[in-house]
């Protein structure tokens, strides 16, 4: 969840744009945010207008990752310079390619290994069969079954004490 609502986030970018007296730092101590985050902000703004806070995209191709990369290894942009430029909601999603690309070179972003891998499903637990069993197994499978069988015979207790009409006690 985002801290702040786009409306505000593009009135104070705006706002820093239109006064040329006031600082990052100072906007952003008034208004109590951090000054990087109205950096990006503002990078936005001024890359976007008002649509900077209306992310198109949900997921990138493994094109659009490189070609993003391209503009910070080759035309030395800054991740957040690239990630505004790209309109990116965070500069963070820049950086974890960044990350990802530095170990594993262009392989990084194969579409194979993005698919999401299905979980095996387990096979059932199928218990013991009570022959196969050893004495200590058979003694702890014992006072399991006690053990559930006296639980089960409380509730039904319970149970039968909440279904029956209260009795009035005798004076």
């Amino acid at each position: 969840m985002n801290k702040h609502t786009r409306t505000f986030k593009l009135q104070l970018a705006k706002r820093y744009l239109e006064d040329e007296t006031v600082s990052f730092r100072d906007l952003a101590s008034q208004e109590g945010v951090d000054a990087a985050a109205l950096g990006y902000w503002v990078k936005l703004v001024r890359h976007h207008g008002d649509q900077a806070f209306s992310f198109p995209y949900t997921s990138y191709s493994p094109a659009f990752k490189l070609k993003v990369l391209h503009y910070i290894t080759d035309k030395n942009y800054s991740i957040r310079e690239a990630s505004a430029y790209f309109h990116l909601p965070d500069p963070c999603i820049v950086r974890r390619w960044l990350r990802k690309w530095e170990k594993r070179g262009r392989d990084a972003f194969d579409s194979n290994e993005m698919r999401a891998l299905t979980m095996t499903p387990k096979p059932p637990n199928q218990p013991k069969k009570l022959e196969d069993m050893t004495p200590e197994e058979l003694r702890a499978h014992a006072a399991y079954l006690e053990m559930e069988n006296a639980y089960l015979k409380k509730l039904r207790a319970l149970v039968q004490e909440e279904s029956s009409p209260n009795r009035s006690k005798r004076k």
